[in-house]
């Protein structure tokens, strides 16, 4: 479940990453069709974040849990 797990979380990670970095980058063209939010707002910027990587867990949590039933004997048995 680990190994399922950690696999999912650097995923994750790199995506977050890579996104906040094109976010931070595009602000300046989506500035003029956003109201009441500067475009480097830190709340909006670690909102989205955090429901991102809560969403992308519970993504990675199903398939761990379903190679946690497994039993390996069987599995490396028909390879």
């Amino acid at each position: 479940m680990t190994l399922v797990l950690r696999e999912g979380v650097l995923l994750t990670a790199v995506g977050l990453m890579l996104g906040l970095a094109g976010a931070v980058a595009l602000t300046r063209f989506l500035a003029a069709v956003l109201w009441e939010v500067t475009p480097t707002d830190p709340g909006t910027f670690i909102g989205v974040a955090l429901f991102l990587a809560a969403i992308a867990l519970l993504a990675s949590l199903m398939p761990a849990r379903r190679a946690l039933r497994l039993d390996p004997m069987v599995v490396l048995g028909s390879e």
